[in-house]
Parts: structure tokens; sequence; C-alpha cells
């Protein structure tokens, strides 16, 4: 029977995708995350990458008239304590074109993680668009050694790769991975990557099901 490692602990719901499928099972939190304290005024228009940087916004009962969001889970969390979203992308890259083409006479504030990515400070910065950044948590790497070797293994940022692979080897691991730069965190360790055909956990893990159901 093929055995799944998730690097990220799943809803019960999501593990039943899997446990229903015959595979087996195992999870842990490959990177840790703790909030830090900040302070924002009230916010014009609200770059918000993550659902950790939505939560951290949520604690905080930060004011905001329009939020940007990558990724429909971060979106449903702002929602849900109704925050106005204007635009939602899957990838930050598309989410920059969009403030670029339709937004750029407007200011900015992006919450984000210390390990943030470059894609969108970039375009801002290339293009003149008025931002300021604002650390709401960090991310740690928690590192965890596993004896065993797994059939596939489920991948969800650049961090998580970097910290399994700290302690241990791909081998012959099929690795799946939420989004393109993820993959390409894995791909310098082993070319057996396949993507999620849209960036949710829930499509990662039909990926992975179908693979080794086939």
């Amino acid at each position: 029977m093929p055995t799944l490692l998730s690097t990220k602990r799943l809803s019960t719901a999501q593990k039943q995708l899997i446990l229903n499928s015959g595979l087996g099972f195992v999870e842990y939190e490959a990177i840790k995350i703790d909030f830090v304290d900040f302070e924002a005024a009230s916010v014009e228009n609200a770059i918000i990458t993550s659902k950790n940087a939505a939560k951290a916004v949520i604690k905080n009962n930060i004011s905001i008239a329009k939020c940007f969001c990558v990724g429909e889970k971060t979106s449903e969390v702002l929602k849900n304590h109704n925050y106005k979203v204007a635009e939602v992308q899957d990838y930050g890259r598309n989410l920059a074109n969009i403030v670029l083409n339709s937004y750029s006479d407007q200011s900015f504030t992006f919450f984000c993680g210390n390990k943030r990515r470059d894609e969108i400070p970039s375009v801002l910065k290339e293009n003149n668009i008025a931002f300021e950044e604002i650390e709401v948590y960090k991310t740690r790497l928690n590192f965890q050694h596993f004896q065993q070797n797994f059939d596939g293994i489920l991948f969800f940022s650049p961090s998580g790769v970097q910290s399994f692979t700290k302690e241990n080897q791909l081998k012959d691991s099929v690795v799946f991975c939420i989004g393109t730069t993820t993959a390409s965190e894995a791909k310098k360790h082993t070319e057996n990557v396949i993507i999620a055909t849209k960036p949710s956990i829930e499509n990662l893990i039909v990926q992975a099901v179908k693979y080794f159901r086939n």
C-alpha cells in the first residue's frame, strides 16, 4: 500500500480524501508560524498573500477598505470576517499585474511574513507604485527526521521543502507541489515533481490519490 506524507496537518475532511482511497497517510508540520506584534492605522488597500497574514490582520482588527489576495482560501478567511475583497488571484505575479494594470495610481500596504517572495514588491517598485510592507508573522522551519521512505510527499510551500530536505532525502518519492514556486524549490532535489492543476490543498490531494490509484 503506497503511503503519503503531508508536510502540513490536514483537516478531517482533507484526511478522509486520502484515507478513503486506501492509501497510507502520515502528517506533520514542516513549518511553524509565530505571529508578531505590529501597528497599522486604517488601510485603504491591503495586499494579503497567505492565510497566516489574513489571520494576523483579523486578530489585530485592522480596518481595511479593500483587500487584494493571493489564494481562494485567503480570500475566504477575510470575507468570513466581513472584509471586502477587491481582487483574488492564484499567484502573486498575477495579482501584481492586476495592480499594475488597474490600480497603479493607488497606494498599498503589503501584510506579509519574513519569508515572503519578491514578485509583488519587485513589480510595485519597478513601476513606482506606492506601498509599505508590514511583517506580521515569522516562518520557522521545523526539522524532523523520518526513518521510512514515503511513496508520495505533499508540499505546500518552498519553506516546507527546505524544512523536510534539511533532515531527509526525497530519493524515489513522487513529490506533489501546491504551486509552481513550491515546485521550483522541490526541483533542486528531484525531477519527480507533480504540480497541482489549481493551487488548493484539495486539488493537491486529488492529484496524489489519482496518481497512486491509477
